[in-house]
């Protein structure tokens, strides 16, 4: 445990009347980026949009569970401050922590440092680590980024006889 912030209980259920405005605010952030990760033209965009949408989902769950304590340390990342305060998030925060210098060498431009089936691949895991955060915090999950972008591509096809 650090010794910059406190562990919530592990089965931690919210009040939702006590959420923090800040937790509710990553959340709805969390959902536009990935809402601009499915429409972004290019995949270093769209795995850049993504993985910040994930970061947004961990931002909201430390806003709601963790408390700072008054000894200053050195800072942490999220992802490491989402393992130590809700350690049943661990296998996510390791999987968003090992995408990170993809994200950066997306966001500098580099077109080819992620696949098209990577970037298509985190915005499905992170439209799904968003969905389990909200539940986590007792709130009714949205409305999966991924199957809307699908189900409108299935519409168009149909839409315009494309098999």
């Amino acid at each position: 445990m650090s010794s910059t912030t406190r562990r919530a209980p592990h089965r931690h259920t919210p009040d939702l009347q006590m959420l923090p405005a800040a937790t509710h605010s990553y959340l709805s952030r969390s959902a536009a980026s990935l809402r601009e990760a499915v429409i972004a033209p290019d995949v270093p965009t769209r795995y850049a949009c993504a993985h910040v949408a994930a970061l947004q989902a961990a931002a909201a769950l430390l806003a709601a569970r963790a408390h700072p304590t008054p000894a200053r340390r050195r800072q942490k990342n999220a992802w490491i401050l989402l393992a130590e305060v809700a350690p049943e998030f661990i296998e996510w925060a390791t999987f968003f922590a090992a995408g990170a210098g993809k994200r950066a060498a997306a966001e500098a431009g580099l077109s080819r440092s992620v696949s098209e089936r990577e970037a298509d691949d985190l915005v499905r895991d992170a439209d799904r680590f968003l969905a389990v955060v909200e539940s986590s915090l007792g709130l009714v999950p949205h409305v999966s980024e991924a199957s809307q972008r699908g189900s409108a591509q299935a519409g168009w096809a149909e839409r315009n006889g494309v098999a």
